[in-house]
């Protein structure tokens, strides 16, 4: 029997759409289950502020009355004001090996895309490049970190053959602090404080006002130091704020720091305790059993996710950055943690790349693809 393509409708067509991303991982040790009350936040349309400036739909394929795959289409309004286009995007998809389901749910999300004047397709984005981003291309070996994806091999054969293309590749390193905690690279960021009259400290998560504070600051930062990358949108304070919010959750402010010189912040990192190396045992996504798995097994975290580093514009060749790198990594020796994975990193950023690969020591232990067709 032929696939159909259902639109949800509904929230019991949400939860269909949700659960159905265990039908294709099954007996996958890599499969980290996210928690269904984190993807029923991200996709609801009344709470997600990202909705404000986007439309989006998500269609079920079925087959027999089964499900056999999922994706959803997003018309980002942001981002075609910001890069002048007409692109539109996929995200959310998964898929049964299966050419024609593929081909049916892609023409299912152009469709919708088509109806708001869009020209091109990309992704997949979950929903944006300021959350889960691009498709798993290498690193099949290991599972995925915190907010991070994951999907099966045979994706990427779906994907090129409904007939997208390569636009960008997101890179992951994977990071070791005894390889390049060292003396001489102590002896250049001590060096580096003093010429620059550089503090690092961290933000105040007690303090309700300080923490608003210091988000605004983090805010200002964020958008300044990304602004000239490909693809990137500048996040409105309430999608910020959002984050922020969700983020304090599992963030840790030994490793959420804003680098300041001569008291004023010029540039901040975040990064994130591998809450994936305790979620991975969480099989069925349910709440309690998130936190049951997070409490009992916080201890054995070994990995931590530079999630988000930069500078502004103008104090970006001064070296700077190297001080965050040696501070993340120091407080990760010092808690136990001696992984790390700094991730994603564009494929053409070349300051980035040099600095994980010659600074950092790091190696790409994983790509990610974002794909574009024409529609």
């Amino acid at each position: 029997m032929s696939v159909q393509i259902r639109t949800v409708t509904s929230q019991s067509d949400t939860n269909d759409f949700i659960d159905a991303q265990w039908l294709f991982y099954k007996n996958d040790p890599n499969f980290v289950p996210p928690l269904k009350m984190d993807r029923r936040k991200l996709l609801n349309k009344k709470v997600n502020p990202f909705y404000k400036h986007a439309e989006m739909e998500l269609f079920l394929a079925e087959r027999n009355g089964a499900v056999v795959g999922r994706i959803g289409a997003i018309v980002n309004w942001n981002h075609n004001k910001t890069h002048n286009d007409s692109v539109g995007f996929f995200g959310f998809f998964e898929c049964e090996d299966n050419q024609e389901t593929a081909n049916a749910l892609f023409e299912s999300a152009a469709q919708f895309l088509r109806r708001y004047d869009m020209t091109a397709m990309r992704g997949p984005l979950n929903p944006s490049m300021n959350d889960e981003s691009g498709l798993l291309v290498e690193g099949f070996d290991s599972p995925p970190v915190v907010l991070m994806t994951y999907n099966p091999p045979y994706y990427a054969d779906l994907i090129e053959k409904a007939g997208l293309a390569k636009v960008k590749d997101l890179l992951a390193y994977h990071l070791h602090n005894e390889h390049y905690l060292s003396d001489k690279l102590q002896r250049l960021t001590n060096i580096v404080r003093e010429r620059n009259h550089v503090t690092v400290r961290s933000v105040n998560f007690k303090n309700k006002q300080q923490f608003f504070n210091d988000v605004n600051t983090l805010k200002t930062i964020y958008n300044a130091a990304w602004e000239p990358n490909w693809g990137f949108v500048k996040m409105t304070d309430e999608e910020f704020d959002f984050l922020a919010n969700d983020l304090k959750q599992i963030a840790d402010p030994d490793f959420t720091l804003i680098l300041e010189i001569k008291g004023k912040p010029v540039g901040f990192a975040l990064g994130l305790p591998d809450i994936n190396q305790c979620l991975i045992h969480n099989k069925k996504g349910g709440i309690l059993g998130g936190i049951w798995h997070l409490l009992t097994k916080k201890k054995q975290i070994t990995y931590t996710r530079i999630i988000v580093l930069g500078v502004l514009p103008e104090y970006q060749k001064t070296g700077v950055d190297a001080v965050l790198y040696w501070d993340l990594g120091d407080k990760a020796r010092k808690k136990g943690r001696p992984y790390g994975e700094a991730s994603w990193i564009l494929e053409d950023n070349v300051m980035m790349n040099r600095a994980l690969t010659t600074t950092m020591l790091g190696k790409v232990y994983k790509k990610y693809r974002l794909y574009e067709k024409g529609i």
